[in-house]
Parts: C-alpha cells; sequence; structure tokens
C-alpha cells in the first residue's frame, strides 16, 4: 500500500503530541463455544502487553474486571416449526437459552415484547425464530402471498448485515423465506420485485417514512399480511429523532389497520433503561419485557486510559495532552502486530480516518502486507465502499477498523477481541454498546476507553464510578412535541384523510395543532376529516434526523467524482470554502460550497494544517415555563430562539495547532426555535464570589463550556447535541446569564433533564473545575473543542467561585423526576 496521500506533517503531529510496538465468523446468537475453543490470548495478557514500559503503565488510572458467566438454556416453545428448529440446529445452535425462549413465547401469543439483553446475547434469533416460523406458515396459505415482516434498523449498515444473517440462517428453508433489503442504496430495478415478491423487508425508518407510508397503495399486499414488525437497536430512536420514528411507527399502525392487519412488534436492544416504558413510548401500546440475560459471557477486561501531557502549549498557553486520536492510532498497531482483531470508535470521520492512516503507515514500516488489513469506517462513504468493507471485517480480512458510530449498532462483528474507544461517545449506553462489540461466549474481551483533553472525559477516568456503578440513562423522547408531531399529521393526512378516531393513536396534543396546521394551509377540513391538498409531497416537511436538509455531495472538481456526502446541519463547519476535507487517506481542499445546489466542490491538495470553523451565537428567550429561586439567582427552563452564523476558519499547524491564520467566510445565519435551561446571577452574589468585571465574561464563558461538557453524565446526550452561550449581560435577563440548549428543533429533552438535576449536575461541573491540576484552564477541564470564540475568555478560578455561591442556594435534593414528561 503506498503512503504517498499521507497529509504533509499528519504523522509528525500525531507522534508528537511514538509507536512502542510491543477469523472466524460466528453464527449469529451462537449458544456455544467458539470454533476456535476460545484459544485467543487473555484480555488481561493483551493488556499487560499494552502496557509494557513505565510510561504506558501509568497512563492506565482504572481497570475493571467483569467476570465470566455461566449460561442458562431451555427447551424451543412447542408451536415453532420443526423445520425452523432444524434451520437453527444446522447453525450450530442445539438450544436456545432461557431468554430467548421467554421472548419466542410472548410472540407467539400475539404480545408485542423488548428483549434487552447484552450484546451477543442472541437477540437476533429471539425475535428471527418466530417470524421465520410465522412467514413458513404464511407460505402454506391457499390464496394470497402469505405472512410478512418488516425489519427496522437506525443504520443501513446493521440491515444489510441482517439480511446477511438471515440469509444464511434462512437457507434451508428454501424460497419460504425471501429476505431482501429495501434502502436508498436498493437498486430502482430491485425495488419492484422487493414489493411484490419479499416477505421479510428489511429496512430504515428513514425509508419507511420517506418511501413505503407515502406509496402504501403499491405495498398494499405486503401491509395487508403483515404479521411482525422488527425494531433493531431500539434505544438508539432517542431525542428528537426517537420522537420522529415513534410517529412514522404510529403511522405505520394506522396504515396497517386500514388493510386490515396488527402485527406484533418485537424489539431488541443492548442498552436500556426501564426497556418496556420506552419501548411503550416509542409504539405507543403495551410491550412486555425480557431483560435477564441467561446466555454465557467471558471475561471483559475494561481499561480506562490517560494520554500524558506533551510539552506543548494551545490557546491560552494551555498545557496540551497527546491526543486521544494519536494514542488510539498507537494502541491500534499494537494490537494488530499482536494478531488481536479490533475495532477503534472514534466520534468524528475525520478522526476515524487519521487513525487509520497512522496506523497503516506504522504497520507498513514493519510489514507492508499488513497495512492493507486496516481501514477506515465512517458514514458518507458511497454504498459499494461501505459493503466491501463490512464484507472484508465479515471475512476476517480486516485486522483493524477505525470507525465511526456508523458501525456501532448491531452489526455481527463478534470475531473481535478487542475494542478501542477514543473519547467518552457521550451516554454510557453507548460506550457499552461499542465495548460489547467485542468478545464471544466462553471467550474474553478487552475494552479500552481513550480519554480525550475534555472536562468530561477527565472527570470519567478519575471516577469511574460514573461509569461502572451506574445503570444506562433512560431513553428519551417526546412523540408530542409539536415541531414533530405537526409535520408528521400533514404526512398521515396525505396517506389517509385523518378523522378524529385517529387522535388517541396520534397523542392528546392533536386537537390543538389541528387548527394552526389549518390557518397554515396545510391541511383542509372536509366533513369530518382532515385532507393534505398541496401538490408537495407532506412527508417531505419531517426531517427524522434533524439533518436540517438535504445532504452535500462531495465532488471532485476535476473529474466529476462524487466522493461523498455531509449532512446539511454540518456543511456549514465541515467543507465550507477553503475547508480540509479527508476522504479514504486522501486529502482535498474545498474550492467552493454551493449552498443552492448542495454541493462541494473539492480538488486533492496536501496542505499542512487542518481547518477549524469559528461561529458566533446568540440566543433570545421566547417563553420562561418554569423558574425556581436559588437565593437571589434564578433557575429558568423554556423556550429559546438560537442564532448561529459561521464567520470565519482558522488554519492551524499540523504539528504544534499554532494559528497561521484566519480566513473570513460568508455564510448565512441558521435560527433553531428549541428549548433551554438557564440560570442567572445578580451583583450582589458576584461580590459574594469576589467575581470583578473583568473576570465575569471569562467565568461565565468557562462554567458554560464545563457544564455542557458534563450534561452528558444526567442526560442522554453528548456534547455535540447541545450548545451554550454566556452574557455578562442578557438583553432578556438583564443580569449575567448562561443558558444550555438542545442543538434540535423543538428541543430533545436533554435541557429538561439538565433542569431537574440541576444541583448535581453543577455540583459535578465545579469539582470538575476544580480538581483539574491545570493552573488557568486547559482542555480538560474548560476550554471547548467546539467553542467558536476559540476559548476567549475564560477565567477558571471565577468560574469555580461564582458556582460554588451559586450551588450555596441551590436545593439539597435534586428535582430529579422517576423519568421526566418526556421520558
Amino acid at each position: 500500500m503506498a503512503f504517498n496521500h499521507l497529509p504533509a506533517g499528519v504523522h509528525d503531529a500525531l507522534c508528537a503530541l511514538s509507536v512502542t510496538p510491543v477469523t472466524h465468523s460466528v453464527p449469529m446468537a451462537s449458544n456455544q463455544l467458539p470454533p476456535d475453543g476460545g484459544t485467543s490470548p487473555s484480555p488481561r495478557t493483551v493488556l499487560d502487553r499494552l502496557t509494557q514500559g513505565s510510561s504506558r503503565a501509568t497512563r492506565i488510572t482504572h481497570t475493571e474486571h467483569l467476570p465470566p458467566r455461566i449460561g442458562s438454556h431451555a427447551e424451543w416453545p412447542a408451536r415453532i416449526r420443526t423445520e425452523v428448529v432444524d434451520a437453527v440446529r444446522a447453525a450450530g445452535i442445539e438450544r436456545p437459552w432461557t431468554h430467548q425462549a421467554r421472548t419466542v413465547e410472548h410472540a407467539l401469543r400475539g404480545e408485542s415484547v423488548v428483549i434487552a439483553t447484552g450484546t451477543a446475547s442472541g437477540k437476533s434469533l429471539a425475535y428471527l425464530v418466530p417470524v421465520l416460523s410465522g412467514l413458513l406458515e404464511g407460505s402454506e396459505a391457499p390464496n394470497g402471498r402469505g405472512a410478512t415482516a418488516l425489519y427496522l434498523a437506525p443504520t443501513k449498515a446493521l440491515a444489510a448485515d441482517q439480511r446477511r444473517a438471515v440469509g444464511e440462517l434462512a437457507a434451508p428453508l428454501g424460497s419460504a423465506v425471501r429476505p431482501a433489503v429495501y434502502d436508498g442504496d436498493t437498486p430502482v430495478e430491485e425495488r419492484e420485485w422487493v414489493r411484490q415478491y419479499g416477505n421479510y423487508v428489511l429496512t430504515n425508518p428513514d425509508m419507511l417514512h420517506l418511501g413505503i407510508l407515502p406509496a402504501h397503495p403499491r405495498w398494499s399486499s405486503f401491509l395487508r399480511a403483515l404479521r411482525y414488525v422488527v425494531i433493531d437497536e431500539c434505544h438508539s430512536y432517542r431525542g428528537v429523532f426517537g420522537s420522529h420514528v415513534a410517529q412514522v411507527i404510529r403511522r405505520l399502525r394506522r396504515i396497517c389497520a386500514r388493510y386490515g392487519s396488527e402485527p406484533v412488534f418485537l424489539l431488541a436492544s443492548a442498552t436500556a433503561a426501564e426497556p418496556a416504558r420506552a419501548a411503550e413510548r416509542l409504539i405507543g401500546q403495551p410491550v412486555a419485557e425480557v431483560t435477564e440475560d441467561t446466555s454465557p459471557r467471558g471475561e471483559v477486561v475494561f481499561a480506562l486510559w490517560e494520554p500524558p501531557l506533551t510539552e506543548l502549549h494551545g490557546e491560552q498557553g494551555a498545557p496540551v495532552r497527546r491526543t486521544a486520536t494519536a494514542e488510539t492510532a498507537d494502541l491500534l498497531t499494537d494490537l494488530a502486530l499482536q494478531d488481536v482483531r479490533t475495532v477503534a470508535f472514534v466520534r468524528s470521520r475525520r478522526g476515524a480516518e487519521l487513525i487509520a492512516l497512522i496506523t497503516q503507515e506504522r504497520l507498513g514500516a514493519i510489514d507492508r502486507a499488513l497495512a492493507g488489513r486496516v481501514a477506515a469506517y465512517r458514514g458518507g462513504y458511497l454504498p459499494e465502499e461501505r459493503r466491501a468493507l463490512e464484507r472484508a471485517l465479515h471475512t476476517g480480512d480486516l485486522l483493524g477498523l477505525a470507525a465511526t458510530t456508523a458501525l456501532e449498532l448491531g452489526v455481527d462483528v463478534s470475531g473481535l477481541d478487542a475494542v478501542l474507544i477514543a473519547g467518552y461517545p457521550g451516554t454510557r449506553a453507548s460506550l457499552w454498546q461499542q465495548a460489547g462489540r467485542a468478545g464471544r461466549s466462553g471467550q474474553g474481551a478487552l475494552a479500552v476507553l481513550v480519554a480525550r483533553d475534555d472536562p468530561l472525559d477527565t472527570y470519567l477516568v478519575y471516577h469511574p464510578e460514573a461509569l461502572f456503578d451506574q445503570p444506562v440513562e433512560s431513553t428519551v423522547l417526546d412523540p408530542d412535541n409539536p415541531y414533530v408531531l405537526a409535520p408528521h399529521l400533514c404526512a398521515a393526512a396525505a396517506e389517509l384523510p385523518l378523522t378524529e378516531a385517529d387522535f388517541p393513536l396520534f397523542g392528546p396534543a392533536v386537537p390543538q395543532l389541528l387548527p394552526s396546521l389549518e390557518a397554515r394551509k396545510l391541511l383542509r377540513r372536509r366533513a369530518k376529516a382532515w385532507h393534505w391538498t398541496r401538490r408537495e409531497r407532506a412527508a417531505d416537511l419531517a426531517d427524522i434526523r434533524g439533518q436540517g436538509g438535504s445532504p452535500v455531495q462531495i465532488v471532485e472538481a476535476g473529474t466529476g467524482r462524487l466522493l461523498g456526502t455531509v449532512d446539511a446541519a454540518a456543511a456549514h463547519t465541515t467543507v465550507h470554502d477553503g475547508a480540509v476535507h479527508l476522504h479514504q487517506g486522501r486529502t482535498y481542499l474545498v474550492q467552493h460550497l454551493d449552498l443552492e445546489d448542495d454541493v462541494a466542490l473539492v480538488e486533492q491538495a496536501d496542505p499542512p494544517y487542518s481547518t477549524t470553523a469559528r461561529d458566533t451565537t446568540a440566543v433570545a428567550i421566547l417563553e420562561t415555563e418554569t423558574e425556581i429561586p436559588w437565593g437571589d439567582s434564578r433557575l429558568c427552563f423554556g423556550s429559546v430562539e438560537v442564532t448561529n452564523q459561521v464567520v470565519s476558519y482558522l488554519r492551524r499547524r499540523l504539528i504544534t495547532g499554532e494559528v497561521l491564520g484566519e480566513t473570513k467566510l460568508d455564510l448565512p445565519p441558521r435560527t433553531l426555535r428549541t428549548r433551554a435551561v438557564w440560570w442567572t446571577v445578580t451583583e450582589d452574589q458576584l461580590d459574594a464570589a469576589r467575581v470583578n468585571p473583568e473576570q465575569l465574561g471569562g467565568a461565565l464563558h468557562a462554567a458554560e463550556h464545563a457544564s455542557i461538557g458534563l450534561l452528558p453524565l444526567f442526560a442522554t446526550c453528548d456534547r455535540w447535541d447541545i450548545g451554550g452561550v454566556s452574557l455578562p449581560l442578557h438583553p432578556d435577563t438583564l443580569l449575567p446569564t448562561v443558558f444550555v440548549y438542545d442543538g434540535h428543533p423543538g428541543g430533545a429533552g436533554f435541557a429538561e433533564r439538565a433542569f431537574h438535576t440541576a444541583p448535581e449536575w453543577l455540583a459535578a461541573t465545579r469539582k470538575a473545575i476544580a480538581s483539574c491540576e491545570c493552573e488557568a484552564g486547559c482542555p480538560s477541564c474548560i476550554q471547548s473543542p467546539k467553542c467558536g470564540n476559540g476559548n476567549d475568555p475564560l477565567h477558571k478560578r471565577g468560574a469555580v467561585r461564582l458556582l460554588t455561591e451559586l450551588l450555596r442556594h441551590a436545593p439539597r435534593q435534586g428535582r430529579r423526576p422517576a423519568d421526566g414528561p418526556t421520558t
């Protein structure tokens, strides 16, 4: 493999911040020991090799050992077709685990059920057995096409993986089971076959929302026979996205009732709190739950790893810690040399590309054949690129993969021995989901969380109880959010005219919303029903992933070749004019971002710098819904309008992070109506906290940054889901004010959760700042990686004193509800 595409200075940049080098795919839901008999090195041995040398050993702040567990078998329920049981046995699974059998029994009784057990515990088999049995029975029906089933996955990768797994398991059943993927990657010529002949259709909520439900007359025979709906990785449907999916599911149930079917819902999640309650909120009807995991598990060793400080200094002279990207590249190289199959999860697309590049270069210097066994995987790749990488991972051709969360959810990578997590992924649910990608029944697994230079990551590596002694977060979603519900009412009316009989299905807010939709001429009432009367597609009103419009296509200017895509919401900050863009080991410069045609024209280049966008943000209060006095302070929750504009970008030297220059940009502002929590302080409180006017802006700004960084401990979000603004004098409050808001239209429940947990949340924020060993503030406490003002001004000690004074008057117990109205 050639490395001439490595961006100039990237290798030195990551190293300076030195590597010390020191397959077989199991059938899904494998209920037996791995074929190799578990002969891979133990996770403790692998970790010992990684920590050879005094400098490496001191980077581990905590190691958690999860002991192995013995499994418990049951018998298949009698009503399962013998052909299905034989097919499962042919795959090497003689008997089910007890939790699998319980799930099957619920499904056979016609009860919707959620199975919430650990990764690699056989959830796929638990829902597939009743589905396959139902399809087999339906194939013998004298008339019609027989029974059908629908599978929903949050990602295309997971649906494609499940299609492969179902095809292998159901092969002995012949033509009775006809699985087919129906998503945006499905060729047009195949789609008609899927509609007419597929009886197990695998898709995603986006395609159900935009492609299937609006065209339901063409799907009538499939929907009329629909017996089961599988919703995989159901915990991923949270926040605004989950709220949209909840309404899509309600529209599906309504259409099915129109055709005379009432499907049973089978939901699965490896990481869910109160799974039945969350599932009921998602699908809008009662759900049974199976939560006791009776599958065996090998030993899991989970290490928390903090990269060392370097001699470099960043913004405002703050000390710079070695990046999680550089550290993860080191570890991935070492693991590949040990022949340990590993996935390294990283939050950003650029980070995934860089980790793969550096690892390839280092392996190639030792053995060029090894370099080709490591790759990157992320969203934005073309479909054929993703499928090729997934095949290589399944076959064992790939030894290491640097991946974004596009590979996190459920994809069968059970041959893995280790997982590296470059930076806390935002929630404990996501952390355990990623860690669970490694390990098989009877075989151990290693997971390593590599901390970023970030307040939350630093807090967690020194407070492991916040990870290992706490349950996963509740799944927060609010189907009644008017910003979510309104467009789905329009979509539903376009599918079938709305009547009052539909109101209970869509929720109590429907009667209040319909008059406003009529006034906006989106719906028209005729007799006893509401109709969609416009010529455009109603389904296009709802952007269910909150991406803010059509994806921007990244096109090579010289050839016209499509390289990939980027979400519309991220385009202003990632593919603006002059931005550096990485794609599969090559570096490009953006020549022009055309917002009218949603195209970014790029050309291959080799710049010695990276780019970082800078923006300005303003918040206006629309409505204060709740206000609580904390002494003279006020803690508030309500609706706000956020105006954001990318105004420039910085060019940073790769090795040191030194700013080489700033270039102005002319991009339009974006507005967002959302929900926020905010707090104010008075002049007397500032005097008591010894915060003078020169320090005030920096103290508020530092408290804002740190509180955003710590909020993921208390709400199901990460810092990229939320935003903040702080002002010494806000025009609406006329006081010094700090805002933290949801980064989604209408709100996502995160700010509301912050309001209800404010005493604990802000106390943890103060502790994180005060306990940091730096003198004046650093990325581990008050500097933010997404600050549009270049982390200026910041005042660490002022922030500690200010939060101390604020918390002195806070309620002793937080106002944390059992779940809150949006859980």
